[in-house]
């Protein structure tokens, strides 16, 4: 399945109806702390946890 881009305002929503999982793009834990929004998750954390999330969700990256 290939990659959609959608706009912030769409992102902004699917993240607030639980529609979506955003998470930062960036590698490192150090820019992650840097560049952050409200209810995202590190790329790191989202690695560890990608077995267990629901498939069915979309997932939302960003970096800034």
């Amino acid at each position: 399945m290939a990659a959609e881009r959608i706009d912030v305002e769409q992102a902004h929503a699917d993240v607030g109806s639980g529609k979506a999982l955003l998470v930062c793009a960036y590698d490192s834990d150090e820019k992650f702390r840097e560049h952050n929004l409200p209810e995202a998750m590190s790329l790191s954390e989202f690695r560890k946890r990608a077995d267990a999330l629901p498939k069915n969700q979309e997932i939302v990256f960003y970096c800034s």
